[in-house]
């Protein structure tokens, strides 16, 4: 290992463990039918939507999108941030529901733990 793969691990890692951390967290609370994870009510929709804000997931988005960029410096990536963040890019009418979604996603971060 160089000392660049190195520094590059020492340096991300705290950052990717704090991620998958507070991912598992809203993904829990999503699973058992909370709204708004992959979609920011906040911005769109009427008054009762945007009563249904989650900081926490909207922090969680930030999170994604600043490790995301972080990790490009290092010519590296986390599977888990970039599926996050495709599943965020989903809000067809056909698509599956945020519980749904997030229930697959636990149960595919369990598989690979």
């Amino acid at each position: 290992m160089s000392f660049y793969e190195r520094d590059n691990s020492e340096a991300t890692e705290p950052l990717k463990q704090a991620f998958r951390e507070q991912l598992v967290a809203c993904l829990e609370e999503c699973a058992a039918g909370r709204l708004g994870l992959f979609t920011d009510y906040e911005l769109t929709g009427s008054e009762e939507t945007r009563e249904r804000s989650w900081p926490e997931a909207a922090q969680l988005r930030q999170l994604a999108f600043a490790l995301q960029a972080i990790l490009s410096q290092y010519e590296d990536s986390d599977p888990l941030c970039d599926q996050f963040l495709d599943l965020c890019s989903i809000h067809g009418e056909n698509d599956p529901g945020e519980p749904r979604l997030a229930r697959a996603f636990l149960a595919e971060i369990s598989k690979g733990s």
